[in-house]
């Protein structure tokens, strides 16, 4: 990598107008330093699929303070399900109603909502900022030095930054051109994911439903979530399944009218079929210590816990906080500790999120005698011992809490 002494167009260039690159902008413009967002997609761009539904307390808090009424905002459109349900082989195992909705400061434990939705409500929070979006020109190259960063994008464009910020997704062009790869695992099995319209007029109670061994889909696990105007089913293929073809409209009709209710047949939104990627980035960081990675652009995630988003959320309020200060340090060697201490602290974060997801993972795909026998003794003891009905509700998720936000807490 190579870069020239030219005076910066502006502080921070942030690549990609997703949910974590304008967190990025929020977060920075918030603590007064002005940014330019690159867009490789258009304003008027197409977001299938609700995707990230879940926002955690701690991402509505981010966006609160980054972003006055935000965090708020997110709440009012959203649902907060009060109940939870589990079920091993079509008998309830657990059940758990909450008489509020928890939370601090006024905001809840989390809210519920379509992603394209949040991004809605982030863009009107980037405008009203005053913070720039440059549209249909994605970045093409980046080139960094001791002096700052030089990126050019599609169309041409140049912008000299003192920092670049690379939250441009799972196929990022800046940890390309910083040369940082991914590693890690994938799943074994596919998961069907569709998303289901909501009657208005008679909606279903607004609960979260896990299935371990559903019977009326062939043994599947199964996961159903509410979420401001839907369902997410999630549908865990066997190894024998043909993801393909049980993505066929047909076929999902099919899986939904016998998971959610008949009626639910033809309310069928959006499906897709994944193989879980469990990968972080080699480095979070370039060697000049002048371009950071946040969100999907240094880590990707299985889905359980809800630690996609939200995990990019946390990066990109660290690198707002290490920017900041590295901004205002008089000293180079103060400057790139800032961002150094970037790179460590949300490397182990991530290193954290993937043994949280990949704990879960492993327990859903586990098919060893140990941990089906688990399962099954836990189902038989739960009608006399409630822990026995939390453990198979809490495990497909994860364990409880994040990372530390502390690198002096390793």
């Amino acid at each position: 990598m190579s870069g020239s002494d030219v005076q910066a167009d502006v502080p921070v260039v942030v690549a990609g107008a997703g949910p974590v690159g304008m967190t990025t902008a929020l977060a920075l413009h918030a603590r007064g330093v002005e940014t330019t967002i690159l867009e490789a997609d258009p304003k008027d761009r197409d977001r299938p699929g609700s995707r990230a539904i879940y926002v955690h307390k701690d991402t509505l808090r981010t966006l609160e303070t980054s972003s006055p009424g935000l965090g708020h905002r997110l709440v009012d459109n959203g649902i907060i399900w009060d109940t939870r349900r589990t079920l091993f082989r079509g008998t309830e195992v657990f059940e758990r109603t909450y008489p509020d909705p928890g939370g601090d400061g006024g905001l809840p434990h989390f809210t519920s909502l379509p992603q394209v939705w949040t991004e809605e409500y982030m863009l009107d929070a980037v405008q009203d900022a005053g913070i720039e979006v440059h549209w249909d020109d994605g970045v093409e190259t980046v080139e960094s030095s001791e002096d700052g960063v030089r990126v050019e994008t599609e169309s041409g464009e140049t912008y000299h930054a003192e920092y670049a910020v690379g939250a441009d997704g799972a196929g990022s062009t800046v940890r390309s051109e910083i040369g940082s790869e991914f590693s890690g695992t994938q799943s074994e099995n596919s998961f069907i994911i569709a998303d289901i319209d909501e009657f208005e007029d008679e909606p279903l109670k607004q609960e979260r439903v896990f299935h371990y061994d559903h019977p009326r889909v062939d043994g599947r696990n199964v996961l159903l979530v509410p979420f401001k105007g839907g369902w997410r089913v999630d549908i865990q293929c066997k190894d024998s399944d043909d993801p393909e073809y049980l993505s066929q409209d047909e076929q999902v009709a099919d899986l939904v009218a016998k998971t959610l209710g008949e009626r639910y047949r033809d309310r069928v939104d959006w499906v897709s079929q994944y193989k879980f990627k469990q990968v972080i980035a080699d480095t979070l960081v370039d060697e000049h210590n002048r371009v950071l990675l946040v969100g999907e652009a240094g880590h990707l995630f299985a889905p359980f816990g809800a630690r996609g988003m939200n995990s990019g959320v946390a990066d990109a309020d660290a690198a707002a906080t290490r920017l900041t200060a590295a901004l205002s340090a008089d000293v180079e060697d103060a400057a790139e500790a800032e961002i150094q201490h970037y790179g460590i602290e949300r490397l182990r974060a991530a290193q954290y999120n993937k043994r949280a997801a990949g704990q879960a993972l492993e327990y859903l795909q586990g098919d060893s005698y140990v941990t089906k026998a688990k399962k099954y003794l836990a189902a038989k003891a739960a009608p006399y011992y409630e822990p026995a009905g939390e453990w198979l509700d809490d495990a497909p998720y994860g364990p409880h809490g994040g990372p530390p936000v502390n690198i002096g807490q390793y």
